[in-house]
């Protein structure tokens, strides 16, 4: 945002007229340098085009920053959005770099031409070289506050390999190019102190995050923490197997419970003859699950009551990283984890909702139960959700939350940020050849626009538009290089806030709260984290979101745009699901093991729908389910004059339904289907699709009726008809809304169908989540990007508990035929 005038009042210029027009006469050599740029016909559309797209890219940055980080506290950015991003960054040194020398060479020119004819309009510098025009200065100052912008895209790296250093040579290469800019063609001295101030923020951008990843690939407490946590747990399970043996009291199994939170990389490893290698268990060293439980923490409870539960997703969160980093998790690991959540942290949890119902007396619409359930429901789907969040956050992170804990801000935050200072005010100095006086004035003689006024030069361009239509994208360049400032600036911000309201810093103070009797004994440290509690619950936080999808195209503007709807999961599918785990995890499923449906199916003797969910494929069972749950959702629509409430059963069957084509359209790798079945599969389904409505054009314009009388009526052609495509998915899925519609108007009406669809959409979700192979668990890893999906939370939990698909489908059981999943 920092430019010089070097231009005298020229009568000849169009710029005249523009400044006798309201302009005030001071700012017209100003104004007629940023114009100028566009006065040479041969450049213009290559001008105008870079002035644009630079401020897409500005508005794209700002936007980033700023409103899509009102209601969002993630240190993750959107990988679409990193996805378009990356690229358009990659190519942006380049492109402006030639557009800088264009720029620097056309301002030579034009010098040397002017100081052929008037010896006032511009001025030598020694050795015989002209300054930077003001457009090629743009261009360079854009360079650099893109430049320190550009860790919005960047990950913080936690993998070693040629592939992480390669990103440092690359982002390293940048920064010498863009020195070698500032300091070989700037050459009055405010400006190059400007300028090499911002190149030394880059340079220490650069170093500081270098320095960081060296740390997280390096550090036992994360990059090498998965093998150093293998190896404590297996001490573990040596030396302590009271978590399997204690009784039935929730709070005992807690209690006790050694799953480290923080300190497991302080533990030394020692070689032992007998043992072999193995880590020294010492006392005090670290904290776990049952130290944060044991720990009395009085009112910070009472200000937010999840936050032991926060540190158990953090202790999951380790164990969880060895599946994806190659670490066996043993099946003794598996029991006593499934014990310590469904034995311990369920009855906790049961008991404390009754302790708070009982509290608060309030009277509720339904059963008291189920508002317990549902409660103990929501909760512990936060466990698991937040452990995803501490994935997510670790492999994808823009910002180094990660490495949150009180020693490392102040070294980031305090420290790092004196000795940056140091150096720009080094650099400052440096500029001016030791006279610290004149480089000081230097600043405001040098560049226009300080001693000016910025908006006082934004409103005379403004004003100008209508004179000079130059001045348009010259208006436009100045509010590019406004908003690159505004983006950084708020940028560093958000980090620090970020960085303080993160679960990974809360953690660390509570284990530091837990493991010194000092931060117990010093208020001061005890209303620092009660403040941080208290704007963590004003903060909105993110919320266990799935996406919908709907093949047929119901409720869709353009029926054939299957585009995913965001939507929160509803707190009735928690609910269901989790009753349904608990259920299984408990043995009251035996005679019903986990199936596709199947077994819902036989509890509720709905035999003749069992031929749906006989299939070795997962993909189209799904898309059968869903035609039909999709057409008796139309058959039965809502009251949205009369606001009639949807009912439970209604709505976990219609949004499981939705979640589960999503994964078939968008997300085929997370179903233990094998990828490319799964998507022929979904290909011959829309091809029948636009067969049965008539064509290409009807599949993407007709209505919603028109589609559902067309299904309709496929169902309701004699059998022979369509025994040629009795196993076409469009067909099946028809004829099985069609059966549902009767069951719905002959006798069991319209609410028993529900609940049957409710509890198989239930059993198919849980049937889908376990892992069919190291494929399905890579997939998963890189799932995270996304924020993590609602089938990876219970695919978590479901690796934890250690539930599994049967090996045999229970359809073909009786009959002796082996089914792998």
């Amino acid at each position: 945002m920092i430019f010089l005038a070097n231009s005298q009042h020229d009568s000849n210029s169009p710029n005249t007229s523009y400044a006798r027009h309201g302009c005030d006469a001071l700012l017209h050599p100003f104004v007629h340098n940023l114009t100028a740029s566009y006065a040479d016909q041969r450049n213009e559309s290559t001008m105008v085009f870079t002035s644009v797209v630079m401020f897409m890219l500005a508005a794209l940055f700002f936007n980033l920053n700023l409103f899509s980080r009102l209601s969002d506290v993630s240190a993750i950015l959107n990988p679409t959005v990193r996805l378009f991003l990356s690229p358009s960054l990659s190519l942006f040194l380049p492109v402006m770099s030639y557009l800088f020398s264009e720029a620097k060479n056309e301002g030579a020119a034009l010098a040397a031409a002017s100081y052929s004819t008037s010896s006032s309009y511009s001025r030598q510098l020694g050795g015989g070289a002209t300054e930077l025009s003001l457009r090629a200065r743009t261009i360079l100052m854009w360079m650099l506050l893109v430049e320190l912008l550009r860790k919005k895209v960047e990950a913080i790296l936690v993998s070693v390999g040629a592939q992480s250093y390669s990103s440092t040579i690359d982002r390293a290469s940048r920064i010498a190019w863009l020195g070698y800019l500032v300091f070989y063609n700037l050459s009055s001295t405010g400006k190059k102190a400007i300028y090499g101030t911002l190149w030394v923020l880059a340079a220490a951008k650069l170093l500081q995050r270098v320095a960081i990843n060296e740390l997280l690939k390096r550090s036992f407490a994360y990059g090498k923490n998965a093998e150093q946590l293998s190896w404590y747990m297996a001490q573990i399970e040596k030396q302590d197997h009271q978590l399997q043996e204690v009784g039935d009291d929730g709070a005992e199994l807690l209690n006790k419970c050694k799953y480290a939170v923080m300190g497991e990389e302080d533990l030394e490893m020692k070689v032992s003859p007998m043992e072999g290698y193995h880590l020294e268990l010492k006392d005090n060293v670290v904290v776990t699950v049952g130290d944060i439980w044991t720990q009395d923490m009085g009112d910070l409870l009472q200000q937010d009551p999840s936050i032991k539960r926060l540190c158990l997703s953090f202790a999951l969160y380790k164990l969880l990283r060895r599946r994806f980093e190659d670490h066996p998790i043993t099946d003794v690991e598996t029991s006593s984890c499934r014990s310590l959540i469904f034995r311990g942290l369920l009855k906790e949890l049961l008991r404390s909702t009754e302790v708070a119902l009982s509290t608060q007396k309030v009277e509720v619409e339904r059963n008291e139960d189920d508002l317990k359930d549902t409660v103990v429901a929501v909760a512990l789907f936060q466990v698991f959700y937040e452990e995803i969040q501490f994935l997510c956050e670790y492999y994808h992170s823009v910002l180094p939350v990660v490495l949150s804990n009180p020693f490392f801000f102040l070294a980031n935050y305090i420290l790092f940020p004196i000795v940056v200072w140091a150096f720009c005010l080094l650099t400052f100095i440096l500029c001016g050849n030791g006279d610290v006086v004149y480089a000081y004035r230097s600043i405001t003689t040098d560049n226009y626009i300080i001693s000016t006024g910025t908006m006082k030069v934004f409103v005379c361009l403004l004003r100008g538009v209508v004179y000079y239509p130059g001045v348009l994208f010259t208006t436009i360049d100045l509010a590019v290089t406004m908003l690159l400032l505004l983006t950084f600036l708020y940028e560093q911000v958000w980090e620090f806030l970020v960085f303080i309201l993160s679960n990974w810093l809360m953690v660390s103070l509570l284990c530091e709260y837990t493991a010194k009797r000092r931060w117990r004994d010093s208020r001061i440290r005890a209303g620092l984290i009660r403040g941080i509690l208290w704007v963590r619950r004003k903060m909105s936080r993110p919320n266990l979101c799935f996406k919908q999808v709907s093949v047929l195209g119901f409720g869709r503007r353009l029926p054939s745009m299957s585009l995913p709807k965001k939507k929160a999961v509803p707190t009735e599918v928690k609910k269901f699901i989790m009753d349904y785990i608990v259920a299984h995890i408990h043995g009251h499923h035996v005679d019903a093991p986990l199936s596709n449906g199947w077994s819902t199916l036989q509890k509720y003797s709905s035999h003749q729908l069992s031929n749906a969910c006989e299939s070795k494929s997962v993909a189209e069972v799904i898309l059968t389910w869903h035609i039909a749950t999709s057409l008796l959702e139309v058959k039965y629509p809502l009251q949205k004059k009369k606001k009639t409430p949807v009912g439970a059963h209604r709505q976990v069957a219609t949004t499981l339904s939705g979640y589960a084509a999503y994964l078939v359209v968008s997300r085929p790798e997370l179903l233990p289907d094998n990828i490319e079945g799964t998507k022929r599969v979904y290909s011959d389904t829309k091809d029948e699709l636009k067969d049965v409505l008539g064509g290409c054009w009807r599949y993407h314009v007709s209505q919603q009726g028109t589609r559902f009388d067309k299904l309709v009526e496929v169902a309701e052609r004699p059998e022979e008809e369509t025994a040629a495509a009795a196993a076409a998915v469009v067909r099946k899925g028809a004829k099985l809304g069609n059966k549902l519609m009767q069951m719905a108007e002959a006798g069991r009406g319209e609410d028993q169908v529900w609940e049957l669809l409710a509890d198989l959409w239930m059993e198919l979700t849980v049937y889908l989540a376990p892992s069919s192979g190291e494929l399905h668990v890579k997939a998963h890893k890189e799932a995270l990007a996304l924020g993590g999906e609602f089938i990876t939370v219970l695919w978590a939990l479901c690796t934890h508990t250690g539930i599994t698909r049967p090996a045999v489908a229970p359809w073909e059981a009786t009959a002796g035929v082996s089914c792998h999943p």
